[in-house]
């Protein structure tokens, strides 16, 4: 398995939650964060806004999946057809272990390969 994290504009939240449900992974967890990445925030005028509100979503899916998953999120987060600076940045590390918290069972973080 594979914990797939993207941070997105705020506004491109609801179209990504949208692209990833369409596509069949509804299982997603939504925090509201603020950073900054390269361009170091915004200056407008004489202010500068160091952290700029961002979404972080979360989700694990089967390691066959993340391609597809990646290049969903990546088309519904882009700003116009060529994207912007701030259109976010996707993470992804591999699960070694899942539990469910109700059952207290152990889940297969791996899949089993057919032989």
């Amino acid at each position: 398995m594979i914990m797939v994290r993207a941070i997105v504009r705020p506004e491109k939240t609801d179209a990504v939650l949208a692209a990833l449900l369409d596509a069949g992974f509804p299982a997603v967890t939504k925090f509201s964060v603020a950073g900054r990445g390269k361009q170091r925030g915004i200056k407008i005028g004489e202010v500068t806004y160091d952290e700029i509100p961002k979404t972080l979503l979360m989700c694990v899916v089967p390691a066959r999946d993340k391609d597809f998953v990646i290049a969903t999120i990546m088309k519904a987060a882009r700003s116009g057809e060529k994207g912007a600076f701030g259109d976010g940045k996707i993470f992804v590390t591999p699960v070694e272990e899942v539990y469910t918290v109700s059952s207290g069972v152990k889940e297969p973080a791996t899949e089993e390969v057919p032989a």
